[in-house]
């Protein structure tokens, strides 16, 4: 698999770590329903296709990227910088 990275171009998935699930909905500051954050933190799902997931370019400029990837295939559908979309 290769990312696409903005700022360095296209790099072996070797070069990235892999941050998590990015339509993963964080608690608010000061939360303290612990069913909550057990949701937030242990219960995640496995999606099949379209999936959005954080990965950094640990090897490169180091910048945290929203990737599209489809889970059965690993084809990426699109990249952008963290804060880049909408």
């Amino acid at each position: 698999m290769r990312i696409e990275c903005p700022h360095c171009g296209l790099r072996d998935h070797g070069e990235f770590g892999y941050l998590g699930d990015a339509s993963v909905k964080r608690p608010e500051h000061g939360e303290t329903d612990m069913a909550h954050w057990n949701e937030f933190v242990f219960q995640r799902s496995n999606p099949r296709g379209a999936h959005f997931e954080y990965w950094q370019h640990n090897a490169g400029c180091r910048a945290i990227l929203r990737v599209e990837r489809d889970t059965l295939s690993h084809q990426i559908q699109s990249v952008a910088l963290e804060g880049e979309w909408s």
